[in-house]
């Protein structure tokens, strides 16, 4: 599930930024958010399988910590890029004639910034207060697997759920794997 999470998101990185149809706000962001998502679940997983493998599941404070950090700055990017698209997506179908006035390069740029920030402020404004408290509470078996679904299940999912319905992408996959271009052969052939 992590090397389909990294590859599918990667992929869908690789298909936007080479194809030039698809560098629009939307696209941009849903880049960021295959970005983030790498990102979010680089933090734990690898870790996690390797306590699994080794059957030592010790980390260090240091480590916890930074792994937490990581872990709430990319949650938060996630939470904020899915608002970013929420309102681009809301302007383009709300106001399609003044859609390229308001969402425009440099807000696009700036919209990315602000949920860089925002996130790391969310970090140090709630999170180590929580985190940094002593009292360790023993984790069941349900909030396990729901650790899991949210940081394995959906970003490795989100790839599909964006993208793969989408005929857009589905054009710059095809053109960037060099299906289009296999097919046109064997047809000429």
């Amino acid at each position: 599930m992590y090397l389909i999470t990294v590859f599918g998101n990667l992929l869908l990185i690789l298909a936007v930024s080479s194809d030039s149809h698809l560098h629009t706000p939307m696209y941009f962001f849903l880049s960021n958010l295959s970005f983030v998502d790498i990102c979010f679940t680089s933090t734990t997983i690898p870790k996690m399988l390797l306590s699994i493998q080794t059957q030592n599941s010790v980390i260090t404070y240091e480590g916890c910590i930074s792994q937490m950090y990581f872990f709430i700055l990319f949650a938060g990017l996630d939470i904020f890029l899915l608002t970013m698209m929420a309102y681009d997506r809301y302007v383009a179908i709300c106001h399609p004639l003044h859609y390229m006035v308001i969402i425009h390069p440099q807000l696009c740029g700036i919209l990315v910034l602000v949920s860089w920030l925002s996130a790391v402020s969310l970090f140090y404004c709630t999170s180590i207060s929580v985190y940094l408290r002593s009292a360790a509470t023993p984790s069941s078996h349900s909030s396990a697997a729901a650790s899991v679904m949210y940081t394995v299940v959906t970003p490795m999912l989100n790839p599909f759920i964006y993208s793969l319905r989408n005929k857009d992408i589905k054009g710059a996959l095809k053109r960037f794997t060099g299906v289009e271009t296999i097919k046109g052969l064997i047809v000429q052939g």
